[in-house]
């Protein structure tokens, strides 16, 4: 994951250079991810933590506790015991990020609002693909439709190990002074709940544990009380949520929902399914746009010859080869 993590934000830095285009902007907020606890007992996962990214080369990351943790983010209740840092982290508009990558693409033909309805295949693999504007001849198709990857693998023969799970946010409007807008994406690792400033107001949410799974569609419903149910929890450790919510009407308040997929192991699949020639992969993704420039550049870069398939960890082929474990992150 961290192969494919660092030079996506890597890419993201420098995303002007990478699409060749100088008046792309991407919006990327680099305020930092802070992963905090007032439990004891989740002390030392955070100095695991900690000791882990040094392992794998992620710079930047540092543990922080007591005076120390309140004196950087004073917005953070008393009782906030430690948290891991890391400024580099950040957010951006997943829009123009898109738009740009795809202003950028040389010798590129995009079919908007175009379907797959059905792949087809010979005795030499994938031969064409069926759309609802007509049918696309190519020996190569790279499945990468998000919490669809397992409908559309199945078109092709392919029944891959996928759970998909609703995952709901809400924006909060809000010109309230005590909104810390300079502050990082916060985590409270003890309820699962977390939230950040945007334009307006803030962004926050919860990950329910118990969300049971459930299959894609192009609108997904919301709770009525999510928005309530997240404020609640985030003002657990960030006080200033409890003030700010006495004055909030039904109309400051948006909630929107999508959906994460999950592998066996909580890791992307990304590149050739040995099974059927022609048909490569990169889906599997609870960790959203984070990682999407490095994936997408290692599926070009595999299916062109660039790089061996067997020197790629996240290989769809390590399920049959059972080399595969769940990891351990504070985000999924």
């Amino acid at each position: 994951m961290a192969e494919i993590a660092l030079p996506s934000v890597e890419m993201f830095e420098n995303f002007k250079d990478v699409v060749e285009l100088l008046d792309i902007d991407i919006h990327l907020r680099q305020k930092g991810y802070l992963f905090v606890t007032d439990d004891e007992n989740q002390v030392p996962d955070l100095e695991k933590a900690i000791q882990t990214y040094q392992t794998l080369g992620i710079p930047g990351s540092e543990l922080m506790k007591g005076s120390d943790l309140h004196d950087r983010f004073p917005f953070l209740a008393p009782n906030v015991l430690a948290g891991t840092f890391n400024n580099r982290d950040g957010w951006l508009s997943t829009h123009e990020t898109t738009y740009g990558f795809a202003k950028g693409a040389k010798k590129v033909d995009f079919f908007m609002k175009t379907k797959v309805t059905g792949i087809q295949k010979d005795n030499q693999g994938i031969s064409s693909i069926e759309t609802d504007r007509g049918i696309i001849s190519t020996r190569l198709v790279v499945n990468c439709a998000g919490p669809y990857a397992g409908i559309i693998g199945k078109m092709a023969g392919l029944d891959m190990p996928l759970t998909t799970v609703r995952r709901q946010k809400a924006y909060v409007r809000t010109s309230s002074p005590l909104v810390p807008v300079d502050a990082p994406f916060t985590v409270d690792l003890k309820n699962h709940s977390y939230w950040r400033p945007e334009a307006g107001g803030v962004l926050c949410a919860w990950v329910d544990p118990d969300e049971p799974e459930s299959p894609p569609a192009d609108e997904l419903p919301t709770d009525w009380d999510f928005a309530a149910e997240s404020i609640y929890r985030a003002s657990r450790l960030n006080p200033f949520f409890e003030t700010i919510s006495d004055d909030l009407k039904a109309e400051d308040i948006d909630v929107s929902a999508g959906m994460y997929v999950y592998t066996p192991d909580d890791k992307p699949v990304i590149g050739p399914c040995d099974e059927i020639k022609g048909l490569h992969l990169n889906c599997g993704y609870w960790c959203g746009v984070m990682m999407s420039p490095a994936a997408g550049k290692r599926v070009a870069d595999i299916a062109t010859g660039i790089m061996d398939n067997k020197d790629n960890l996240l290989r769809y082929s390590r399920f049959k080869e059972g080399d595969f474990e769940k990891g351990d992150t504070f985000l999924k």
